[in-house]
């Protein structure tokens, strides 16, 4: 670090008040020269001394609008010349065409201007972006955009703006690379430049303004011309000849208590007498090249010693001296840690515990008294792999497992903005996910189709739909706000890369929005690599208060063309790279980055084709790459959480520096190799780890495991785990005899469009019953049922990578008082009265049912002694006996339903 001690070491402090935009560097050769300038709708006019074309160019081709106003005065004033070109334009979403320029390297710059209010929009240039979310400001003002280099290969250059309607007045055009400013150097500005200005740049602001500086603050520099002059968001750091719009001259002066520069303490007088004599002689500055700033970036090798991020290995198959612990490599890589930790397996649970939790584990529902019998008296070795293979294969196993997706890619049927807009068409991605699971379609297949399907090739109508329907993932991200006008679509996107970011990876991709990462080795530049691939994707547009009409829907296919039923789906934008945006400010746009994946993975960039599209099937292949150490192992994780209740890494959606290492490292990696090895079935993955011994524990506790691993981190018993708030509903529904299981195939019975008058103050509130698995029930963002919230239910407008377990006095109130509760309680009575008419099988029926076994000859004797105490407290009433009885056993029923065995999975 440099020494300085004078005051004017601290301008390096300029950071907050001199941001520009995305420096342009240029080289040495060879000198730029006037190529072409174009007024777009007016005649031939001639600026700074250059004959610029007119509209009549036969070189240049428009078909947009035209509009012009001479009247309007213009901000900043301008020369006549040059104001007659600003004020007439090409208006709208432009697409300019100028042709017949020969191959080679061109610097473009675009004249702009506004003649209303203010609009939003962003330009790109022969297809890459150069401005993103441009504002024009207030009628009148006008600006210069640019310089912007480009390699001209096909003897076109293309202007295209996207947004608001943009008023583009012209193009000039220089082959080489030109900074824009063409001031005569005289001899004497050049020698006091050089003896006054720049050993005052280099000794106070180089440090943290230049190439060599370690981080370049503010993304500005001052050690060539064009970053000085270049226009940042709140103006000009330099305008020569004028000392009251050079914001580094009213900075130094420290006549605005919120522009003042150093912050430590104010310039001396002949400090800041030698900037603004400067600036007055027109800021001549002979330094039109400088080398590029190369950012201070991860250390990518370092990065990948941590474990994460390492490549999978093959881990060494210990053997076990227990041959009951050494038929499994699962079961050899659990148990080789015992003994290292003082842990003693517990034996295994009996049939019924077994049946019951492998059955809520794979469908979500409890075993049926008949399959628990089958399964007690069948002792043939194949038993449990029967039982398994007839779960996986049940309609219901997707319900299921399809949940547990859905809470981590944050479903709903809601969009999440203020006035939180309906979606009708999302229960077709909610069904997609269950369809996928249950046909064990590929996870790598799985992630692809939702994250690219419209790009992939189909061979039938069915397949295409199918396909796009899977881009639901993309299209139900978080909308926000109410406006229209200034609609937070960055707020959208970001939910976008947070929740592939952690679904998917592992890792916190949206830390790094407005900075680096503090903790992983993710850029910003990564976000924004990123970024580009979902800007350059279409959305769907729900509709929100100021702005009710859904849009942007995509049509599915019937006999090959589009027919009228709407997809809530993504596909393909205008595709280009995205600007990063300072501070996480899109109205600040910096440079621009290319469409990549993330450094440490790979930073693989778009083929010169994909460049043409999205980039999304690019990036669902980087996502699946075998290379990729963290897909397969989140993955895994997450299957493997489900089965014993927390994963082998404990922060699922968090395998960075700030998440917690795999309790077996081995173990993780062996599984996720074995999973992409057999092809990312995930039903494979099951059968693997159903078939273990491990699986197959006990929940009893022991004193001696406990005082060594009270956590249960090496796995010497199954953890008893509480029924989810679907689990518990459905199992409710399930044993009364009341569950519909059939799917459903049409929307919720939303109100039609045309009456959605929703707004902040009275959002969407709909709420639809149904006798359907909860899984099916619709679920809204910002107005969840009761008893989801009541039993930890996901969070609709974020992942939820692990449902929490609380036990409060609310879900036993619930238990106690809740109509559906009642309801459940006597449909049960009535099923049990229908079936059995000897009060001990009726009884024991009742147990298997809820807690699948029967009752003991103390809960038998108890339980009668309720039901009389029951029946006499009806004496005094109107009730006719079968009406008693009929209450009798709804009140049994609902003890069981608050009984922990009934809650709970051993």
């Amino acid at each position: 670090m440099s020494t300085i001690t004078s005051p004017l070491s601290r301008l390096c402090l300029m950071t907050m008040v001199l941001t520009a935009g995305a420096v342009v560097l240029l080289a040495d050769e060879p000198t730029p020269r006037f190529f072409r300038g174009l007024n777009l709708n007016g005649p031939a006019v001639t600026i700074d001394g250059h004959l610029w074309d007119g509209a009549d160019n036969p070189q240049y081709r428009s078909k947009d609008k035209a509009f012009e106003n001479q009247s309007i005065p213009l901000v900043p004033e301008t020369d006549p010349e040059r104001a007659r070109m600003l004020r007439s334009s090409r208006w709208g979403d432009v697409e300019i065409l100028l042709t017949d320029v020969p191959n080679g390297r061109y610097t473009v710059f675009v004249y702009v201007w506004e003649d209303n209010n203010a609009e939003r929009y962003s330009l790109t240039l022969n297809g890459r972006s150069v401005l993103r979310n441009y504002i024009s400001g207030p009628a009148g003002v006008w600006d210069r955009h640019g310089p912007w280099p480009v390699e001209v290969r096909d003897g076109q250059i293309q202007i295209t703006s996207r947004g608001g309607a943009a008023n583009v007045s012209g193009i000039e055009v220089w082959s080489g690379d030109y900074d824009g400013y063409e001031t005569e150097l005289l001899d004497d500005d050049v020698a006091f430049f050089e003896s006054r200005v720049r050993p005052l740049l280099v000794q106070a602001c180089y440090e943290c303004h230049s190439a060599d500086a370690d981080d370049l603050a503010g993304d500005f520099r001052v050690d060539f011309r064009g970053a000085l002059r270049q226009k940042g968001p709140h103006g000009f750091a330099v305008v020569p000849g004028d000392l009251e719009r050079s914001r580094l001259i009213q900075a130094v002066r420290y006549n605005d208590a919120d522009l003042q520069m150093p912050p430590a303490g104010k310039l001396t007088s002949e400090e800041i007498a030698i900037l603004e004599d400067w600036v007055r002689r027109g800021a001549p500055d002979p330094r039109r090249t400088a080398k590029p700033f190369v950012k201070k970036s991860i250390d990518v090798t370092k990065a990948r010693e941590f474990w994460s991020l390492k490549p999978l290995v093959t881990p060494t198959i210990p053997q076990i001296n227990d041959p009951l612990w050494n038929t499994n490599d699962i079961d050899r890589l659990v148990a080789a840690e015992w003994a290292n930790h003082g842990a003693t397996p517990m034996g295994l649970a009996d049939r019924r515990t077994l049946l019951r939790r492998v059955t809520f584990d794979l469908i979500g529902l409890p075993p049926t008294p008949a399959e628990l019998a089958e399964f007690e008296q069948d002792s043939s070795p194949e038993a449990w792999s029967r039982v398994v293979e007839r779960l996986l294969a049940s309609p219901h196993y997707g319900e299921r497992w399809g949940r547990h997706w859905m809470d981590l890619v944050r479903y709903a049927d809601t969009a999440g903005d203020n006035s939180d807009y309906p979606i009708p068409q999302a229960y077709l991605y909610r069904n997609y996910i269950i369809d996928a699971f249950n046909a064990d379609k590929p996870y790598d297949q799985f992630l692809t189709e939702q994250i690219a399907g419209d790009l992939l090739p189909a061979a039938s109508d069915d397949e295409s739909n199918e396909h796009l329907i899977a881009t639901g993932y993309l299209a139900s991200a978080r909308r926000f706000g109410s406006l229209f006008k200034d609609y937070p679509q960055h707020l959208t996107i970001e939910d976008t890369i947070d929740n592939l970011g952690r679904t998917v990876l592992g890792l916190t991709l949206s830390c790094a929005r407005c900075h680096d990462h503090k903790f992983d080795p993710v850029t910003q530049a990564d976000y924004y690599g990123l970024y580009g691939i979902f800007e350059s994707t279409r959305y769907p547009f729900p509709g929100i208060e100021l702005e009710k009409k859904p849009r942007d829907f995509v049509p599915l296919k019937h006999d090959g063309k589009p027919s009228d039923q709407l997809a809530y789906a993504v596909v393909d934008g205008a595709p280009a790279d995205a600007a990063v945006q300072q501070r996480g400010d899109p109205s600040k746009p910096g440079e621009v980055i290319p469409r990549r994946f993330l450094e440490v993975l790979g930073a693989a960039t778009l083929s010169p084709s994909a460049q043409q599209t999205s980039g999304r099937l690019e990036l669902a292949r980087w996502l699946t790459d075998r290379e990729n150490p963290l897909t397969a192992r989140v993955m895994v994780n997450r299957i493997w959480q489900q089965h014993f209740g927390m994963g082998l890494v404990k922060t699922p959606s968090d395998f960075g520096l700030r998440g917690q290492p795999p309790s077996h490292p081995a173990l993780l990696d062996h599984l996720a190799l074995t999973f992409m090895n057999e092809d990312w079935s995930i039903k494979a993955m099951h059968r693997r780890i159903l078939h273990t011994r491990l699986y197959q524990l006990s929940s009893l506790d022991d004193p001696r495991n406990v005082a060594v691993d009270p956590n249960n981190d090496w796995l010497w018993k199954f953890s008893r785990r509480r029924l989810d708030a679907e689990a518990l509903r459905d199992a409710m529904l399930f044993i009364s005899g009341e569950l519909d299981l059939t799917m459903p195939r049409e929307p919720h019975p939303f109100p039609p469009v045309d009456q959605w008058e929703f707004t902040q103050h009275h959002p969407f509130r709909g709420q639809y019953d149904s006798r359907h698995r909860s899984i099916y029930l619709m679920t809204t963002r910002l107005n969840a049922l009761p008893f989801m919230v009541s039993f930890d239910g996901a969070d609709r407008n974020a992942s939820t990578p692990k449902r929490d377990s609380s036990v409060t006095a609310i879900q036993s109130l619930y238990l106690l008082n809740s109509e559906f509760v009642h309801q459940q309680a006597q449909a049960f009575a009535r099923r049990l009265i229908q079936s059995e008419a000897d009060a001990n099988a009726r009884m024991r029926l009742a147990y298997e049912l809820t807690i699948a076994r029967p009752p003991t000859s103390d809960e038998t004797a108890a339980n009668r002694d309720f039901l009389e105490h029951v029946n006499a407290s009806f004496q005094q009433s109107d009730l006719t006996t079968e009406e008693r009885e009929q209450q009798r056993w709804a009140s049994l029923a609902r003890v069981l339903f608050r009984m922990n065995e009934f809650l709970y999975v051993d």
